[in-house]
């Protein structure tokens, strides 16, 4: 299997000029670790994750606000009541950020993961970027490889994936950011984060419906869209 076989499409990303308090209100509302940054060609100029928001070069100044940082996790403060003048994500990301094709193989991805200790990293697409993929991601691919042993009709199933991740973002108005699709020689897994289980069925019933779906496993929770990031 490869990246864009698992990969999520609906990238929560921002630019080099979003206010740090807003990148923390999409980690908390997405339950994320980091966003990528990208320019206006949605090509990757940087990442911004949980450590980059803590570090500072000043030790008073990080410890300060990672204290600001705490007290919005565990609620006792607002985002909004966060001031970080002048601070954006560009003046915190890392740079270069890691990123991988849209054709890495899963095992590249996984030794990649682990050797720079990350826990989810962009998918490009002709240098723009199409995906990300996070070790949930991941383990989900990989899970399936161990299952199904082989993959044959590798791309059809790769249209059923795009047609269905299609069909849950549009038709249905899934938060795809939260649900991923795996789907192996016909056979479909759902895996994430709905609201409710009218939500859970429906992508069920979609999965089902679809031309080519031998079947289906519906491993969707429910639960809030929001919280402490992952």
């Amino acid at each position: 299997m490869l990246a864009k076989d698992v990969m999520t499409a609906n990238v929560i990303s921002v630019s080099e000029d979003t206010p740090i308090h807003d990148v923390i209100v999409l980690l908390l509302k997405y339950r994320i670790s980091a966003v990528p940054v990208v320019d206006h060609a949605m090509r990757v100029t940087g990442i911004v994750s949980e450590g980059d928001l803590l570090r500072s070069e000043d030790t008073n100044h990080a410890l300060a606000w990672r204290t600001r940082w705490l007290d919005v996790v565990f609620g006792s403060r607002s985002v909004a009541a966060m001031e970080a003048p002048g601070r954006t994500a560009g003046s915190v990301m890392t740079r270069p950020a890691i990123t991988v094709d849209e054709s890495t193989p899963l095992p590249m991805i996984a030794a990649l993961l682990e050797r720079h200790r990350i826990k989810r990293v962009p998918v490009l697409r002709e240098d723009r970027l199409v995906g990300i993929v996070s070790r949930s991601n991941l383990l989900h691919g990989l899970a399936n490889t161990i299952i199904d042993h082989h993959e044959p009709g590798a791309a059809e199933d790769r249209r059923i994936r795009q047609d269905l991740m299609k069909i849950l973002l549009d038709e249905h108005k899934l938060n795809t950011v939260l649900v991923n699709v795996v789907v192996a020689d016909g056979h479909v897994r759902l895996w994430g984060t709905v609201e409710s289980n009218q939500e859970a069925l429906a992508a069920e019933r979609a999965a089902k419906a679809m031309h080519g779906v031998k079947s289906v496993e519906n491993n969707l929770s429910t639960g809030p869209m929001s919280g402490v990031p992952l």
